[in-house]
């Protein structure tokens, strides 16, 4: 099947048993796209915004980082549902005082769009790598909620379109930038050796995705279900997918596999790429895939790097960093470390200081304007989402495996290479 775009259409040491018993509790709880990049543009020249999906996300993310930085001028809203975009409009047309926000159905539409320099992705995921490969083909710099991706080819082919099409693109993992800093922090601690040499990480967040059975209701007026499924298999349209009206509570097609990759996919691609952003992952990844030793279990998946390190699906709510020296954990709303003053520090220099941004969309603002990488590029985003596809996998097939990261493939196992991707529908194969 061709790809089917939209232009178509100084510690006291710790005693190790006990950090490693903590450690235990825990887990039981190439492309064608070549384009010129755009010069440099003037501080004063707002950058006008399109947005592809107006449900919850999209929403919140326009009122928040947006249409209240002067930096962003949103010139047009798209999504498959008529009740959406109107009211997406209105909202932008509130901001400006003017009636010149265009709506569009399609995203295809609104990329191709002049008055359009940047687009903001907010769809559901399986929608997520075939807007960012049309936004890369018109050259168009990208910022795309997380998971950056559904599949682990996915990740392989988003990293390479957006090296090769120079847009400056930014995954919406938020933690790097926001939240008082405090992942950013963590993150320094560790990476410092403030814990000493770590020997796992613990993640706790939600469950794999399960296949989805939602029987077939009646449709909902204004909705192009067609193009709400894109990729995915045809099925009939249920409301716990595409929710009727304007709907306030993220919708649970991110339970479903064919969608999302479950609660675990959620807002494990946030935990996970704070966990490769400490142990300095961020261009590579793990390297066995490890199951739970339960075969009905919903946690204690494992993966383990070169290194030895163990990243472990399970534990409090955040990440917990589990070391020779020390602990630390941290949450959105929480720091803490054993012993508590491994985190009354500051780093020695500026080369061991992590970057302190004052918001995700300004950071990549900075980067549209200058032209540079921001703090969550796609192949940041797009290896903490493979990150999530190798847990799921862990779940999903219950087999230890061997996973080679830089290319993208499991070692000696063809069935499990398989897994690499789904089956689209016609008309939507990705290139390559």
């Amino acid at each position: 099947m061709g790809y089917r775009g939209a232009m178509n259409h100084g510690l006291p040491k710790l005693d190790r048993r006990q950090l490693l018993a903590a450690g235990a509790a825990l887990a039981a709880a190439p492309l064608s796209y070549s384009l010129p990049v755009r010069g440099q543009r003037a501080p004063s020249d707002p950058v006008r915004l399109g947005v592809i999906g107006y449900g919850i996300r999209g929403r919140n993310l326009l009122k928040s980082s947006f249409l209240p930085n002067d930096g962003f001028r949103v010139t047009a809203v798209c999504d498959v549902d008529e009740t959406r975009r109107l009211v997406g409009k209105a909202l932008v047309d509130e901001r400006y005082g003017d009636d010149a926000c265009a709506v569009e159905s399609e995203h295809g539409a609104l990329i191709a769009r002049d008055d359009v320099d940047a687009v903001v992705i907010a769809t559901p995921d399986h929608w997520h790598t075939h807007q960012i490969l049309d936004a890369c083909a018109a050259g168009k710099d990208a910022y795309c909620e997380k998971p950056l991706t559904l599949t682990l080819r996915e990740s392989q082919i988003v990293i390479d379109a957006v090296r090769k099409a120079g847009i400056v693109f930014q995954t919406g993992s938020q933690q790097r930038s926001e939240y008082e800093h405090r992942f950013v922090k963590a993150a320094e601690a560790v990476r410092a050796g403030r814990i000493g040499r770590v020997l796992s990480v613990h993640v706790g967040v939600g469950d794999a995705p399960v296949p989805c059975d939602l029987p077939t209701e009646e449709m909902e007026p204004g909705l192009d279900w067609d193009r709400w499924l894109g990729p995915a298999p045809m099925r009939g349209y249920n409301e716990i997918l595409s929710p009727r009206g304007l709907h306030g509570h993220y919708p649970l097609w991110r339970k479903y596999r064919e969608y999302a990759g479950g609660g675990l996919a959620d807002m494990g691609a946030h935990h996970f790429d704070i966990a490769q952003w400490a142990l300095e992952m961020d261009d590579s990844g793990p390297v066995k895939v490890v199951p739970p030793r339960d075969p009905s279990s919903k946690r204690g998946a494992t993966l383990v790097y070169a290194n030895g390190v163990r990243l472990i699906h399970g534990g409090p709510h955040g990440a917990t960093f589990i070391g020779e020296d020390g602990m630390i954990a941290v949450d959105r709303g929480r720091i803490s470390s054993i012993p508590g003053d491994i985190l009354e520090w500051e780093p020695e220099s500026e080369a061991d200081r992590l970057p302190r941004n004052t918001g995700h969309a300004a950071n990549w603002l900075d980067r549209i304007r200058d032209r540079g990488v921001p703090i969550c590029s796609a192949e940041v985003g797009a290896r903490s989402a493979a990150i999530c596809h190798l847990m799921n996998i862990a779940y999903i097939h219950r087999q230890e495996l061997d996973w080679d990261p830089v290319n993208w493939r499991f070692e000696g196992n063809d069935e499990a290479n398989a897994w690499l991707d789904y089956e689209r529908r016609e008309g939507y194969g990705l290139p390559g």
